[in-house]
């Protein structure tokens, strides 16, 4: 059975993509990054490989998505609580990313959402419990 996941995401500006994950609070694995990718550690098991377009092409023959037209990937992060939900979204906005939609309650569950610079959607959420 695996034990870790990959995440791969084509992006068009390796410092801009930087600046604006570090704003959020995100490390980098220095031994996987280099000119072309960053390493972006969400915990010790979940690695989010940014690369540059160029070099993810190098990966796919498929066309890459423009992700501020269409949606490829929905990246949904566990948070502790309500606080780190909110928080993780005000940064990404005062970084650069953009709202996706609004603040959503569901009793059980607390989630938000935004866009990073090149137009992917994250989603950190807080579980209070199964659903009723």
């Amino acid at each position: 059975m695996p034990t870790q996941i990959y995440v791969n995401l084509p992006v068009r500006n390796l410092e801009q993509t930087r600046a604006f994950f570090s704003s959020l609070g995100f490390g980098f694995n220095p031994e996987f990054s280099n000119d072309q990718a960053l390493a972006m550690v969400v915990s010790d098991n979940i690695t989010v490989m940014l690369l540059v377009e160029d070099f993810f092409r190098t990966f796919t023959r498929k066309t890459i998505v423009d992700a501020h037209k269409s949606t490829e990937v929905l990246l949904a992060l566990e948070c502790e609580n309500r606080e780190e939900v909110d928080s993780m979204v005000a940064k990404a906005v005062a970084a650069g990313g953009m709202i996706a939609r609004q603040p959503e309650d569901l009793g059980f569950m607390y989630s938000h959402s935004f866009e990073d610079l090149d137009g992917h959607i994250w989603e950190p959420f807080v579980m209070s419990g199964p659903p009723q």
